[in-house]
């Protein structure tokens, strides 16, 4: 090459780094700026074949001091799915490998899902075992399509882990043929992790003990995980063990920083002079806080009272936004955590104690920060007029559910009851506004767990829910209406809390499955939430009433956090936000830091971008419900424990391919009958009319149905109670297929009868034995008459009997003397 050319080249190359499109906006950032990615990404493009990183940083201009942060660099685009680093060490641009970023759901089976971060309306990719054996369950991972699969389901190859979930794993300590291992708590975590010697030494765990262990290195094709214990938490059964369990394994941060810690112990105890400037003073004002009997943080008060035909209505909700600021070591900790975790006898606050039971709660007596909706509501329920406002108030009573609603039903006389009749008056028009904008409404069942003093179980108790609960429920949707109407009035971002109706799939499988259950849902192919209200109101005290509202419910999009407004389906709202728990919601904090602004002339600007927060929070909140719900369940079933081989009474309230599921009467717990377990019948699930039914006895088990059941295994591991039918009489009575009874059809219709009626005048289910019994004395009887049959036509026409003299037989070919009558199947073996 002659030295002109080699001079062009080491030119070119010199000024690619200045050509970079975006190397304005990267000045601003960095005093030395590096290639921004966008430039990465399009230089890549153009070469259309993978490239060493060497090669790209000389082709850059990288300078020796810059190469490790360009390094970084990009391996921040790689944990991002903007470019992939090959086991080779070259970098290729993801879209033209069409690479997905996706997050792995693994299940316990051995197979998971590949989910795409980002939407783009295709379904999730499968991951077979083979896929699965080098990532973990959460693992951020870059996945190529690998085609369709026989059912259908797209396939992903697992290109390279972007991102790891797990750090720590809580599970129990065993030892196989000489090897320490950690059995993980998350079943979906299915690969065993091995333990380093050095830390089973130092520890010393028990066979089974409950312990917490670092991951060292992760699973590839042929090798386990092996990580490090860093604690033994005891035994599986301890009081209070499920909830250490559950924290770890769904990862809750549950131990505030030691930054959290020394600025909440700067927080004072009290409201200062200081803290009343520019807000207005309701002390005197009769607000009154209405919670359940247990709670211990108390962020909403309200007060109304009737102004002509109009209602005012006043909800004072605690500032925890003027003591936690945006950026803080308490806001941090806040945004980590984004949501308190309520579990039996234990809360996990959002919060340090002092701020979310302190100077945060609205607590009676005492002086308190608060911002507040004001509200004039007329007679038919229309929010009139609404403002918004910082105040210092002092809450006059602190007021439980069932103490108002008692008051309320017996006419109690009390200086705070002609308040109280007030708000009750409001709340009966505004549930009656609530009918009209046909909001959806389920009744379910909650319950409580009544604990002993040794921390176990004593019963457990259905929560009902009375009109109290309901009054102060429809005060606060009332708030949040107008905190979301506020911010898109003066078009402010914040996270609104969306929910959206049916998908086009969702609403063709929930209109099936009415239609075969005799039901309809109106509105086409955009229904709203009065139909949804309607459809309701149809199935309102059937049996499988519960069953129907889940599919109600399935049928409807999961609500969200997201810094746009989409209304609420579920709710008939055309815009909501949270605004009423600040203490311990983190997007409602973010709801008064924006009102806040818009009232001062300003603009709020979280520290994670809105999409990210809104992702971030909706995130959160989905693992915390997941961890109390398991914390439910292992209780439940540790309740169940020493109740083997009892007795209970129940009605079936769900049912799969496998089994049905029974709710105990009383202690409303769920159980599962195996479909194996049934009776002496291969049992079938019908889902086009939500029934198992037997293949010969024609027994059907349908949703609702009443059954007597026994406790045979309360399974500690899985969380799973196993139940058997004590008896089928009253089923078997009242059960009986409508169906013909061809499955004990006989080649002959005679036998076929003969054995149905004795089915049906049996008192009780026949077992498959029985019923083989009575086919084969049926065929022996019929195989009598045909012998007699025969010797009767082998006899001269004299000697047979007057009876057939002068019928007519038609003699059938040999060869067809043992077909089938038209009409009549083969008997079933």
């Amino acid at each position: 090459m002659s030295t002109v050319k080699m001079n062009k080249k080491i030119k070119s190359l010199k000024n690619l780094r200045e050509k970079d499109p975006y190397l304005e906006r990267e000045k601003k950032r960095y005093d030395n700026p590096l290639p921004s990615r966008e430039w990465i990404i399009e230089l890549l493009e153009q070469k259309g074949v993978p490239t060493k990183i060497e090669v790209l940083a000389r082709e850059l201009s990288i300078a020796d001091d810059e190469y490790e942060f360009f390094e970084r660099r990009l391996k921040a685009m790689a944990r991002d799915g903007q470019v992939l680093i090959n086991r080779r060490g070259a970098l290729c641009a993801a879209d033209k490998l069409d690479l997905v970023k996706c997050r792995v759901e693994a299940h316990r089976d051995g197979f998971g899902f590949a989910v795409p971060l980002e939407k783009t309306g295709e379904s999730d990719f499968v991951l077979y075992e083979r896929q699965m054996r080098g990532v973990m369950h959460g693992d951020i991972v870059t996945v190529r399509p690998a085609g369709i699969d026989r059912r259908g389901r797209r396939e992903g190859i697992v290109l390279d882990v972007v991102e790891r979930a797990q750090t720590q794993v809580v599970g129990r300590f065993y030892i196989d043929r000489g090897i320490s291992i950690l059995e993980a708590a998350d079943k979906r975590l299915t690969q065993s992790i091995v333990l380093e010697p050095e830390s089973v030494s130092s520890f010393k765990p028990e066979s089974g003990q409950v312990i917490v262990a670092e991951i060292e290195s992760y699973p590839e094709l042929h090798r386990p995980a092996v990580a490090k214990i860093v604690e033994v938490l005891g035994e599986y059964a301890d009081s209070g063990m499920e909830i250490e369990i559950a924290v770890r394994k769904h990862h809750l941060p549950h131990q505030f920083s030691e930054a959290c810690q020394r600025a909440a112990a700067k927080i004072p105890n009290h409201v200062r002079k200081s803290d009343l400037k520019g807000r207005v003073d309701l002390r005197q004002l009769p607000l009154v806080t209405i919670d359940g009997e247990t709670a211990r943080d108390f962020d909403d008060a309200v007060y109304a009272e009737k102004i002509g035909r109009n209602y005012r209505l006043v909800v004072a909700i605690a500032d925890v936004s003027h003591y936690v600021r945006p950026g803080d070591a308490l806001d941090n900790d806040a945004v980590e955590r984004s949501t308190s975790v309520y579990f039996p006898r234990r809360v996990i606050p959002m919060l340090p104690e002092n701020l979310s039971n302190g100077i945060c709660s609205l607590n009676p007596d005492v002086e308190r920060l608060c911002m507040v909706c004001d509200m004039t509501i007329t007679y038919a329920g229309n929010v009139k007029d609404y403002k918004f406002y910082p105040a210092v108030m002092r809450s006059h009573a602190r007021l439980t559910y069932n103490q108002v609603w008692k008051w309320l039903s017996d006419g109690t006389d009390n200086p705070i009851m002609p308040q109280i009749n007030t708000l009750y008056k409001l709340f009966q028009i505004l549930q009656k506004k609530r009918y009209e904008r046909g909001a959806v409404e389920f009744d379910s069942v909650e319950t409580q767990m009544i604990f002993d003093d040794n921390g176990k179980i004593e019963k457990i108790v259905p929560v009902h829910r009375n009109d109290a609960h309901k009054l102060i429920e429809e005060c606060m949707l009332a708030a949040n209406v107008c905190a979301a109407d506020f911010l898109l009035k003066n078009k402010h971002t914040a996270l609104f809390r969306n929910h959206l109706g049916p998908t086009s799939e969702k609403l063709a499988t929930l209109r099936e499955q009415l239609g075969l259950l005799g039901l309809s849902l109106g509105g086409g192919d955009k229904p709203t939430p009065k139909d949804y209200a309607a459809l309701a109101q149809q199935f309102k005290g059937r049996p499988d009433e519960e069953l129907l509202q889940v599919m109600m419910l399935r049928s409807m999009q999961q609500a969200v956090y997201e810094p746009h407004s989409d209304g609420h389906f579920g709710l008939a709202y055309e815009a909501y936000a949270h605004f009423t728990s600040p203490i311990r919601r983190y997007p409602d904090l973010t709801v008064h830091r924006a009102i806040k602004a818009v009232l001062q002339g300003e603009k709020y600007t979280p520290s994670k971008n809105w999409q990210a927060l809104g992702v971030h929070t909706s995130f959160c909140e989905r693992r915390a419900d997941d961890a109390s719900r398991d914390v439910e369940d292992w209780l439940k079933t540790y309740y169940m424990h020493d109740k083997v081989g009892e007795i209970f009474k129940g009605k079936i309230s769900g049912m799969t391919s496998f089994g049905i599921f029974v709710t105990l009467n009383d202690i409303h717990i769920d159980g599962l009958v195996h479909i194996s377990d049934l009776g002496e019948d291969y049992f079938n699930f019908r889902p086009e009319i939500m029934a198992i039914e037997g293949e010969r006895s024609g027994i059907r088990f349908s949703m609702g149905d009443k059954l007597t059941v026994k406790v045979a295994r309360a399974d500690l591991d899985t969380s799973k109670i196993d139940l058997v039918l004590v008896d089928t009489d009253t089923v078997a009575a009242a059960k009986k297929s409508r169906r013909k009874s061809s499955k004990l059809t006989m080649k002959a219709k005679g036998n076929r009868s003969s054995v149905t009626d004795k089915v049906k005048a049996n008192s009780r289910k026949l077992s498959a034995k029985e019923i083989d019994e009575e086919m084969v004395a049926a065929k022996q009887k019929s195989s009598r008459r045909k012998s007699d049959s025969r010797k009767n036509s082998d006899k001269p026409k004299s000697e047979k009997s007057s009876k057939t003299k002068g019928v007519k037989v038609k003699v059938k070919a040999a060869g067809n003397a043992s077909s089938k009558r038209k009409g009549h199947s083969k008997t079933k073996s």
